[in-house]
């Protein structure tokens, strides 16, 4: 383990009520300082966030760290494209996609590198993720570790190409506690091996900067799949997510369209967007007409819930139709390169 350089890229923007737990759990980690860069990105805060950021900074180095990098936009570059020009200048042999709103466990990196290093074709890590509410730290009424409700432990797709996060919701009891492969990593605080992100490359692209928010992480873990690379949940790798706008659980169509009048419209423009361009770009086309009626029968509900429900959604149709001869020309591209087969890839579509 010696050897092995571990870099934290975090990308935040006004995230001034977050952002003092989350570095502290950086600072609190049992792997060695001397073996984990951190990078910072701050997207043009226009609260607290780059002063709190400074503050820190000095504790950071007197940790010995390897090395602390803060840099200052000015423009919102969007949370993926900035954690690839992070990407940048990170040395790490693996390379920790960090949000604002989580907290990690102190034996969070010192777990993952043990985990990524079973097996060198592990391209990605998904931690057991579980909720939490920043509201309820600050008021002290709220110990993190007591915690027991899950946020995520990865990406789950279905053959209609509904995409779920795997036990959101559910009281931890063990359910959870197997380490084994799964579709994809979901993107709170996604461990990744460097080599396998630089191998996902795609018209000089690692993160589809088409996308600027939302879906970039499945986009990417997708694609990641189909170039052959394996993805696991490991359970002794552990954080805390405070999932803003989705903590409800979905029981009736009522409570389904609160959860979706809780996001802002922009996210679910974009949410309706990238997932298709995602499925455009990396399904193989045999096994969409495998899977065809589940996905036309989904397509059409979506349609018609949209039209009746949420019709400002379809303003983001024209944008989709003039990017979408340039979403094929990347798909051209991936197709050309893929390393797993149909048969391996439609496994995993539930």
């Amino acid at each position: 383990m010696s050897s092995n350089i571990v870099t934290i890229n975090l990308v935040v923007l006004n995230g001034e009520k977050y952002i003092r737990y989350c570095l502290d759990s950086v600072l609190k980690q049992t792997y060695p300082h001397e073996l984990i860069e951190l990078n910072i990105l701050d997207n043009g805060s226009t609260d607290k966030t780059k002063e709190i950021i400074r503050d820190l900074g000095f504790r950071i180095s007197d940790l010995g760290f390897a090395k602390f990098n803060f840099i200052e936009s000015k423009l919102n570059l969007g949370m993926w494209p900035g954690q690839e020009k992070l990407l940048r200048d990170s040395a790490g042999k693996y390379i920790v996609v960090l949000a604002v709103d989580v907290i990690l466990d102190e034996n969070f990196l010192n777990n993952a590198v043990q985990a990524m290093e079973k097996d060198d074709k592990i391209g990605a890590l998904q931690a057991k993720i579980y909720r939490y509410n920043v509201s309820e730290i600050q008021n002290s009424k709220f110990k993190i570790q007591n915690s027991k409700i899950i946020d995520t432990c990865g990406f789950q797709i279905y053959k209609s190409r509904r995409i779920i996060n795997i036990g959101h919701g559910e009281k931890d009891n063990g359910q959870f506690n197997q380490e084994k492969e799964i579709f994809a990593v979901e993107g709170a605080v996604p461990i990744f091996r460097k080599d396998a992100l630089e191998n996902c490359r795609v018209m000089s692209e690692i993160i589809d900067h088409d996308y600027f928010w939302y879906g970039d992480d499945l986009d990417i873990a997708w694609r990641m799949r189909v170039f052959g690379w394996k993805q696991v949940f490991s359970p002794n790798v552990i954080a805390w997510h405070d999932r803003q706008t989705t903590k409800n659980l979905r029981k009736t169509f009522v409570d389904f369209l609160k959860i979706r009048r809780q996001l802002p419209l922009q996210k679910r423009r974009l949410e309706w967007r990238n997932i298709r361009f995602t499925i455009i770009k990396n399904d193989y086309t045999i096994n969409i007409l495998k899977d065809l009626p589940y996905i036309l029968k989904r397509e059409i509900m979506m349609f018609g819930y949209l039209i009746i429900f949420e019709p400002k959604v379809l303003g983001e149709v024209p944008t989709f139709l003039r990017l979408l001869p340039k979403i094929l020309r990347k798909r051209g591209q991936i197709m050309k390169r893929r390393v797993a087969s149909p048969e391996e890839m439609k496994k995993w579509f539930t």
